[in-house]
């Protein structure tokens, strides 16, 4: 069960990923761009972290964590 006092960070990449799937259920996470994607997660509600923080690594995490919820 997700808490939703749960504070978001770079490291929490299933996490992110379930929160861009509720937010985003149509967006095909393949098709975005590391930056749209950086912007994407930073606006979460949740998401307390640097939004400068991030690397390609982590985006990419965040991207494939996303895309297997999504199928």
């Amino acid at each position: 069960m997700k808490s939703s006092v749960m504070k978001l960070t770079w490291k929490d990449a299933e996490e992110i990923a379930w929160a861009l799937l509720d937010q985003h259920p149509d967006q095909d996470p393949l098709r975005l761009s590391f930056p749209k994607l950086r912007k994407m997660v930073t606006e979460l509600p949740d998401f307390v972290d640097h939004p400068q923080a991030s690397n390609e690594a982590i985006l990419e995490a965040i991207q494939m964590a996303w895309h297997e919820e999504k199928h």
